[in-house]
Protein backbone atom coordinates (compact mmCIF):
# COMPACT_ATOMS: atom_id res chain seq x y z
CA UNK A 1 0.00 0.00 0.00
CA UNK A 2 1.31 3.45 -1.15
CA UNK A 3 -0.04 7.17 -0.49
CA UNK A 4 0.62 8.94 -3.84
CA UNK A 5 0.20 12.34 -4.48
CA UNK A 6 -1.11 13.60 -8.07
CA UNK A 7 -2.88 16.81 -9.61
CA UNK A 8 -3.04 18.42 -5.81
CA UNK A 9 -4.73 15.38 -4.45
CA UNK A 10 -4.06 12.66 -2.39
CA UNK A 11 -4.28 8.66 -3.72
CA UNK A 12 -4.18 5.57 -1.23
CA UNK A 13 -3.50 2.63 -3.85
CA UNK A 14 -2.35 -1.08 -4.18
CA UNK A 15 -0.47 -3.07 -6.34
CA UNK A 16 -3.41 -4.22 -9.04
CA UNK A 17 -5.74 -0.90 -8.27
CA UNK A 18 -7.34 0.91 -11.09
CA UNK A 19 -7.93 4.89 -9.57
CA UNK A 20 -9.45 7.97 -11.78
CA UNK A 21 -6.38 11.33 -11.64
CA UNK A 22 -7.03 13.91 -12.91
CA UNK A 23 -5.23 14.69 -16.49
CA UNK A 24 -1.63 15.01 -16.21
CA UNK A 25 0.04 17.68 -19.04
CA UNK A 26 1.02 15.71 -22.00
CA UNK A 27 -0.40 13.50 -24.82
CA UNK A 28 -1.19 10.31 -22.76
CA UNK A 29 -2.92 7.27 -24.27
CA UNK A 30 -4.78 3.82 -23.22
CA UNK A 31 -1.38 1.65 -22.58
CA UNK A 32 1.31 4.54 -21.68
CA UNK A 33 3.28 3.87 -18.62
CA UNK A 34 3.06 6.36 -16.09
CA UNK A 35 5.46 7.20 -13.11
CA UNK A 36 4.62 9.24 -9.72
CA UNK A 37 7.80 9.79 -8.09
CA UNK A 38 5.66 12.17 -5.33
CA UNK A 39 5.06 9.07 -2.64
CA UNK A 40 4.18 10.37 0.73
CA UNK A 41 3.71 6.83 2.24
CA UNK A 42 4.90 3.34 1.32
CA UNK A 43 3.47 0.37 3.67
CA UNK A 44 4.97 -3.46 2.79
CA UNK A 45 3.13 -5.18 5.56
CA UNK A 46 5.56 -5.43 7.79
CA UNK A 47 7.44 -2.01 7.65
CA UNK A 48 5.92 1.16 7.03
CA UNK A 49 7.87 4.35 5.59
CA UNK A 50 6.50 7.81 6.03
CA UNK A 51 8.07 10.70 3.90
CA UNK A 52 8.76 14.04 5.32
CA UNK A 53 7.47 15.06 2.81
CA UNK A 54 8.21 12.62 0.35
CA UNK A 55 10.25 9.67 -0.02
CA UNK A 56 12.99 9.91 -1.97
CA UNK A 57 13.46 7.07 -4.31
CA UNK A 58 10.37 5.61 -4.29
CA UNK A 59 8.08 5.33 -7.36
CA UNK A 60 4.38 4.18 -8.48
CA UNK A 61 4.80 2.73 -11.50
CA UNK A 62 1.37 2.35 -13.51
CA UNK A 63 -0.50 1.93 -16.84
CA UNK A 64 -3.17 4.57 -18.87
CA UNK A 65 -6.40 1.92 -18.72
CA UNK A 66 -8.69 5.07 -20.15
CA UNK A 67 -8.15 8.98 -20.90
CA UNK A 68 -11.49 10.16 -21.28
CA UNK A 69 -14.02 12.64 -19.92
CA UNK A 70 -15.78 12.72 -16.81
CA UNK A 71 -19.50 13.28 -15.71
CA UNK A 72 -20.78 16.56 -16.78
CA UNK A 73 -21.65 19.13 -14.11
CA UNK A 74 -24.34 22.31 -14.82
CA UNK A 75 -23.72 25.33 -13.76
CA UNK A 76 -27.33 27.95 -13.81
CA UNK A 77 -26.73 31.61 -12.84
CA UNK A 78 -30.77 33.03 -12.25
CA UNK A 79 -31.43 36.57 -11.80
CA UNK A 80 -35.01 36.19 -10.71
CA UNK A 81 -36.24 40.31 -11.41
CA UNK A 82 -34.28 40.50 -14.45
CA UNK A 83 -35.33 36.97 -16.36
CA UNK A 84 -31.36 37.05 -16.81
CA UNK A 85 -30.80 33.13 -16.98
CA UNK A 86 -27.41 31.39 -17.82
CA UNK A 87 -26.44 27.82 -18.09
CA UNK A 88 -22.85 26.25 -18.37
CA UNK A 89 -21.24 23.04 -18.82
CA UNK A 90 -18.24 21.21 -17.60
CA UNK A 91 -16.73 17.96 -18.22
CA UNK A 92 -13.10 17.30 -16.09
CA UNK A 93 -10.84 15.50 -18.08
CA UNK A 94 -9.75 11.96 -16.15
CA UNK A 95 -6.98 9.76 -16.77
CA UNK A 96 -8.16 5.94 -15.14
CA UNK A 97 -4.62 4.48 -14.13
CA UNK A 98 -3.84 0.96 -13.11
CA UNK A 99 -1.14 0.13 -10.49
CA UNK A 100 1.87 -1.99 -11.73
CA UNK A 101 4.39 -2.05 -8.82
CA UNK A 102 4.99 0.00 -5.81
Amino acid sequence: MAVIKTGGKQYVVSKGDTISIEKLPGDLKKGDPIVFSEVLLVDNGSDTTIGAPIIKGAKVKGTVVLAGLGKKIEVVKYKPKSRYYKRKGHRQPLLKVKIDSI
